[in-house]
């Protein structure tokens, strides 16, 4: 399970098609340096997305 204290990298090393669930979100920073430490909360904040409807599309099976 996906949570928001994951981060980026994690994600899409851990879900294979996260990167494309991000970028639909507008996180277009999925292959930038910083998404290797970035958290998914953090990264949320950053946009300003919702945190909860982005860990639900991550976590989707």
């Amino acid at each position: 399970m996906i949570t928001k204290d994951n981060t980026i990298g994690e994600v899409i090393r851990l879900n294979e098609s996260a990167a494309e669930i991000l970028m639909k979100f507008g996180m277009g920073c999925v292959g930038c340096p910083s998404a290797q430490v970035e958290t998914i909360e953090q990264a949320c904040e950053v946009h300003g997305l919702n945190l909860e409807e982005v860990l639900n599309a991550l976590n989707e099976k």
